[in-house]
């Protein structure tokens, strides 16, 4: 196919390829990958492309995976299923077959038009104090690599490739199929409804914590926040979702339309943020409703933005949100979305931002219209300071070197890169930043 110009989401990030390529099954993706190789090309694989990082760009040949969707096979186990699942398969394809089959994923983000293989590899996450992040549920993985063999991994065979590949940035090679353990088809009944960030920060240990999932979206120059509070309950619970009505009014018209003019005005009149933003918390009420657990998870975002988040101990959000506050003030910088903020239990991935520790996720953000450069080191800044990571898939500065003292398993994993993608087939200049050459 002749090249193309490549753009991502959120239009952070642009590649003019050599080629770009969509096998439909593993025998080409393996074909392909090795006669890249052989012609000294790199290659890259890209999903939906909803990484603000360059982490898919490639001068070389880009791999699509779309033609690579489905359910491989389902083999059911005593808590679910294991699931093996093509690589390119998009979330909310895949949440609605595993319903119709009786199965969910125990966890999901916030959006789901992601591939699987691009949400797991840049450690996609969503929120619950007692649940990891979506690579937290691979058991197994089927992967091309540099030399186009095809190799299976996991806990028992290949076990450094699995610990490696399973949220591996695309740089140990190209997953083909991903097995999931999934749990058995639940529903959720969300409560949303408006509080202040005073309130929540004083209460978050004692009452917040303990609900299956909670996040809270603060607006920057005031108190106030949105809380969603979701309850996992049995996959048969009769379904009492949003009406049409209200769901047109609060998720289309007030969270997409409405949202987009505001930021629009917001960009030409930045003095007036402030204002709109204490206008805007108070315009989402309250809401109850029950449904299937991943039309609650996921919801859906057209207003284009641009997104550093960082991962911090969880004992640290209430000093991290004072000083990103504090900061605000101080520099005069206002800013109309949202900072979102959530929680996910430590877990053993070798790269994952909450490796060995339980995590809060405080994620800013700003209108692809608007700088974001001052804001964005700020609060990276302030990250920092209480030992942040900054999410794989979106905006920061950070280095190999500057990445090492927080990851003790970083040179474990440079060190399964180098074995089996010695010529780095699979490197670009995002990979150079983070895990060196």
């Amino acid at each position: 196919m002749a090249s193309d110009t490549w753009q991502n989401w959120a239009g952070t990030q642009s590649a003019a390829p050599r080629r770009f390529a969509t096998p439909t099954n593993t025998r080409e993706l393996s074909s392909l990958v090795a006669e890249a190789a052989a012609r000294g090309q790199r290659v890259k694989a890209v999903g939906a492309g909803h990484s603000f990082t360059g982490v898919a760009v490639t001068d070389g040949v880009l791999v699509s995976l779309d033609n690579l969707s489905g359910i491989d096979s389902i083999t059911p186990t005593d808590d679910g299923a294991l699931v093996t699942v093509f690589a390119g398969t998009r979330l909310h394809a895949l949440n609605d077959a595993l319903w119709q089959r009786g199965y969910a994923m125990a966890n999901l983000g916030d959006i789901d038009v992601q591939s699987l293989a691009g949400a797991t590899s840049t450690g996609t996450h969503g929120t619950g104090a007692r649940f990891g992040g979506i690579a937290t549920q691979i058991r197994g993985i089927e992967i091309v690599l540099a030399d186009g063999s095809v190799v299976t991994a996991s806990a028992d065979e290949n076990v450094e490739l699995f610990e490696a590949g399973r949220l591996g940035l695309g740089a140990i090679g190209i997953i083909s199929k991903i097995t999931l353990a999934c749990v058995p088809r639940f529903t959720l009944r969300a409560i949303e409804e408006p509080d202040t960030l005073s309130h929540i920060l004083d209460t978050l240990e004692s009452d917040r914590l303990g609900l299956d999932h909670f996040e809270f979206y603060w607006f920057p120059h005031t108190d106030r926040v949105l809380t969603k509070s979701n309850t996992r309950l049995p996959g048969d619970t009769e379904p009492d979702p949003v009406g049409k009505v209200r769901a047109f009014v609060d998720d289309e018209l007030l969270s997409n339309t409405l949202f987009e003019g505001v930021n629009r005005v917001a960009t030409l009149a930045p003095a007036a943020i402030p204002r709109i933003n204490n206008v805007s918390s108070r315009l989402l009420g309250a809401r109850e409703f029950t449904d299937r657990s991943y039309r609650v998870f996921a919801s859906s975002r057209r207003v284009k933005f641009k997104e550093m988040e960082y991962a911090i101990p969880r004992e640290h959000v209430t000093e991290t949100l004072h000083e990103i506050d504090r900061w605000m003030k101080k520099s005069g910088t206002n800013v109309a979305f949202p900072v979102e903020v959530r929680f996910a239990a430590a877990d053993d991935l070798w790269l994952s931002t909450a490796h060995g520790r339980d995590t809060a996720y405080i994620a800013v953000h700003q209108y692809h219209r608007r700088p974001e450069t001052e804001y964005f080191a700020a609060v990276e800044a302030i990250a920092r300071a209480v030992d942040g990571r900054p999410h794989w898939g979106k905006m920061h500065n950070r280095t190999v070197d500057e990445l090492r003292p927080t990851y003790d398993r970083l040179d474990d994993f440079v060190a399964v890169r180098d074995k089996y993608d010695a010529n780095r087939v699979f490197d670009n200049e995002y990979l150079r930043q983070v895990l060196g050459d």
